[in-house]
């Protein structure tokens, strides 16, 4: 790994992270608050990997930005959780503390929020969502589309059994849910105000079709790009937040935990546009 050792170091770690825009983001942050002494780096490392990573990190080290498949394991790393990446179930920021520990959020749930309401969402019609995934990042999408005033949850997933974790997010969000299998067709998305897809590239290339009916759609891929989702968006005339809207939103909050200090947010919204 790299480093500044009289300096102060923070990454993004997950698997893979060689396409991850996060370093930009960072980067551009550091620079903008006169950190010349600060750097930011990809660290390659799967969930089972990372206590021993979290442990191997010298006093030099500030916090880390985490990516999939590292979300779950990172809340199990911290001493300290905030009460939203607790409800979540999953961490996508690790900070270090005075005494050597770490403190775990998850600044995805901004990340969520800031991309859907720099789309033009104001508030609730219908107060439904259609949510198609139940990964960790879904789980911070259920917590931020609660945070928007959606009460009646859709989830979408290919193995109904496998969203019990996010079906109890929902509900510890007071969110009516209703769990259903694969089915491209997506009946009942002229009714809802959002869609999410929550899933890895590909694997909603059969739906996007009817998701691109909905008013406005949150794809949280953003490599490769554009993704079948965004360009069947754009084609339906409907509005689209994308993976890197989410991306910047939730590097803000990572920044200023960081740091200490306000994020530089046009400088940092300037520098990914020109990535």
């Amino acid at each position: 790994m790299e480093g500044t050792p009289m300096g102060r170091c923070a990454a993004i770690v997950g698997s893979p992270v060689d396409h991850s825009r996060s370093p930009v983001l960072h980067r551009a942050a550091f620079e903008a608050l006169g950190l010349a002494d600060w750097s930011y780096q990809r660290i390659e490392c799967d969930g089972e990997a990372l206590p021993a990573l979290v442990d191997s990190l010298g006093p030099q080290w500030v916090g880390l930005s985490v990516t999939m498949p590292c979300k779950r394991a990172a809340l199990a790393c911290a001493r300290l959780r905030t009460e939203r990446a607790e409800a979540v179930g999953s961490a996508n920021t690790l900070l270090r503390q005075s005494d050597g520990g770490w403190r775990a959020d998850c600044t995805d749930i901004d990340g969520v929020t800031g991309a859907i309401r720099a789309h033009g969402f104001t508030g609730p019609d219908s107060g439904r969502a259609l949510l198609i995934g139940a990964g960790a990042t879904a789980s911070a999408a259920v917590a931020g589309l609660a945070e928007l005033g959606i009460e009646h949850l859709e989830l979408m997933v290919r193995t109904p059994e496998r969203a019990a974790d996010t079906v109890s997010v929902a509900r510890r969000f007071g969110m009516h849910t209703e769990v259903r299998g694969w089915d491209p067709e997506l009946p009942g998305v002229d009714d809802v105000d959002i869609v999410v897809s929550a899933v890895p590239a590909g694997v909603v290339d059969d739906c996007v079709g009817a998701a691109a009916r909905a008013p406005l759609v949150l794809d949280v891929v953003y490599h490769p790009w554009p993704t079948p989702m965004a360009r069947a968006v754009w084609a339906a005339g409907s509005r689209l937040a994308t993976g890197l809207d989410m991306l910047l939103h939730q590097a803000f909050g990572q920044v200023e935990q960081f740091t200490g200090r306000p994020a530089p947010r046009g400088p940092m919204a300037e520098a990914l546009r020109a990535s």
